[in-house]
């Protein structure tokens, strides 16, 4: 919470400011002395052992980074759609649901027979590709966009990807566990889910913001200095999924002894498919 709260007021307050390095100092002490507990502790909450596996240490190094994109390009682009097109809360709502249904479609339908088919890990490398299209593709909307020509090729690009990426990302997580940390190792790709995307949108908000001002200050208009400081948002969002492939290709490892069968596949993508849900 320190580090995200830190981030955000590093906008205000610049990156080299006393407030921004001395809290900053603080939240790595912090993480750093969780790190030790954990280490140290006859009962830890995250044992450190998960990390020893390439495919638990992988898989949540490209959760992280994957959703940082993802959540800066919900986030902001509906901030996009409300305050450059225009639209309502409803309005907003409606132009994701696109997106959102084939997320779910290929979650509940498609991944798993994937999976079952070609692997997880050549699985996750096209969805890979498909949500940094979507992002690329999103960085390209103009100050009069129009949703089917601009926003719409972008939701299905990115419920593409994202519905075969997530599950796919669990079952390498899960795939890399004994069975005792089976459900440790479930329980820390959701949590690396909700700590990237809060961190990573903290980063992609406030690089935004720095560059709307920046362009405003040099008389560019508020619309135009707006989408700009979202297109910034959605480069960085692409270019750490970029990475995300780059390590998922590197580090996660197919390991069909470790394959379930699709029956105990079901059962452990069941907290992956609902969080895409």
């Amino acid at each position: 919470m320190l580090g995200v709260y830190t981030i955000l007021e590093a906008g205000e307050q610049g990156w080299g400011s006393t407030q921004t390095l001395v809290l900053g100092a603080i939240s790595i002490a912090l993480l750093s002395a969780f790190l030790v507990r954990q280490a140290v502790a006859a009962n830890p909450l995250m044992p450190l052992r998960l990390f020893r596996s390439r495919n638990v240490s992988g898989a949540n190094v490209v959760q992280g980074l994957l959703v940082v994109g993802m959540f800066g390009m919900f986030f902001l682009g509906a901030l996009y759609m409300q305050r450059i097109l225009g639209y309502g809360a409803l309005d907003v709502g409606l132009a994701f649901l696109p997106c959102t249904i084939v997320m779910g479609a290929m979650s509940f339908r498609f991944t798993a027979r994937l999976n079952m088919r070609f692997g997880p890990r050549a699985t996750l490398l096209p969805s890979l590709v498909l949500v940094g299209t979507g992002m690329l593709y999103f960085a390209r909307t103009p100050v009069d966009g129009d949703y089917v020509v601009d926003i719409l090729p972008a939701m299905i690009l990115m419920g593409l990807g994202t519905g075969l990426a997530f599950p796919s990302l669990m079952m390498l997580a899960m795939s890399g566990a004994t069975e005792r940390d089976a459900g440790l190792a479930s329980g820390l790709v959701n949590t690396t889910v909700q700590v990237g995307g809060a961190v990573g949108l903290a980063v992609l908000a406030t690089l935004a913001t720095e560059r709307t001002e920046s362009l405003v200050a040099g008389g560019e208009s508020a619309a135009s200095a707006l989408n700009a400081g979202y297109h910034v948002a959605y480069l960085i969002g692409a270019a750490l999924v970029a990475v995300a492939f780059v390590v998922a290709a590197a580090v996660l490892r197919p390991s069909a002894a470790a394959e379930p069968h699709e029956g105990e596949l079901r059962v452990r993508l069941e907290p992956a498919l609902s969080e895409a849900a």
